[in-house]
């Protein structure tokens, strides 16, 4: 059954006549995605510092967003999220996740450097996966002087940037000069060919729609080839063994829900430690939400506990 909170916010967009994503222009569906945040976002909390930063890539600078949790002292070196928003490749940036940055750093005790990749359609597959990879090698490259601890690196993100979490996992596995202590996975999109049932029962009503997703991967994917190289579908990818610990969370009325728990299923039969949970009564993209869906921020504070728990417990 839907979370009560959910139907509220589903019939309020409604009665506001809030247009879907899939009926604008990528420009303006940028501004209400950012828009849309003061509607459904908490109070974005204090934390210790917050640093804008830049790395460089294949295609030019990438602004990150580097936070450190509150209370933490200037010289304390800690472990890192580098995160990576979500947005279907085309809407997000760093204020988009700004808050749910901060939540995480808090409450996971980790400081968190969020990447602003570049979107389609103005910059095409793979530069998303380019930004992210270049990005988090800077990170990690850099880490004295961000007072962080390259041996605990973690990667995540929501949505595509669970796709992009995924893909860095790998690609860092395969390059081997790159070490990834864990993966945050929220409601990654992990096949891009949207085959599963999911996709069918899920597909329209709850507010990611099949004509959103079908709009994010045409803006982002040059020609279907593309939808069975790893780099846009992880569950694809041949290997996924000697992969970092990883958790992964669904949505029950999401369309990626099944392509979410088979990715989870994946990771553990190729022997990697993959935990699993499913807010059943969720939707796609609620995590930022918890000032609309209380279960939220119950979602935040797991997801954060993990990191603390892979990063911080019994760690020097």
């Amino acid at each position: 059954m839907l979370n009560p909170h959910v139907k509220a916010l589903l019939n309020l967009m409604e009665q506001r006549a809030i247009p879907p994503l899939h009926t604008l222009p990528p420009a303006q569906a940028r501004i209400l995605y950012r828009e849309r945040k003061n509607l459904t976002q908490p109070v974005p909390p204090s934390v210790e510092e917050v640093r804008e930063l830049q790395s460089f890539g294949p295609h030019g600078p990438i602004p990150l967003r580097m936070y450190r949790p509150a209370g933490a002292k200037v010289d304390t070196v800690l472990p890192v999220l580098v995160y990576y928003h979500g947005g279907g490749f085309v809407i997000g940036d760093l204020e988009t996740h700004d808050t749910l940055c901060r939540e995480l750093c808090n409450g996971s005790g980790c400081a968190v450097v969020a990447v602003d990749y570049r979107l389609a359609p103005e910059f095409r597959f793979p530069c998303a996966v380019d930004d992210c990879l270049a990005a988090t090698y800077w990170v990690a490259n850099n880490a004295q002087s961000l007072k962080i601890d390259p041996t605990r690196v973690a990667v995540g993100g929501d949505s595509a940037g669970g796709n992009l979490a995924a893909v860095i996992a790998i690609l860092a596995r395969d390059a081997g000069d790159l070490a990834i202590a864990f993966q945050l996975l929220i409601y990654p999109i992990t096949d891009a060919r949207c085959g599963a049932q999911s996709h069918t029962t899920n597909g329209q009503g709850y507010m990611l729609t099949n004509d959103t997703m079908d709009y994010f991967l045409r803006h982002y994917l040059t020609d279907e080839s593309e939808k069975l190289n790893l780099k846009a579908s992880p569950l694809l990818s041949a290997d996924l063994s000697k992969l970092p610990p990883a958790f992964v969370l669904t949505a029950g009325y999401d369309p990626l829900h099944d392509e979410g728990l088979q990715y989870a299923q994946r990771l553990n039969e190729s022997g990697n430690v993959a935990s699993y949970v499913c807010f059943s009564r969720q939707i796609h993209g609620f995590i930022p939400m918890g000032r609309a869906i209380d279960e939220a921020n119950a979602a935040v504070s797991m997801c954060a506990g993990e990191l603390r728990r892979q990063l911080l417990v019994g760690s020097p």
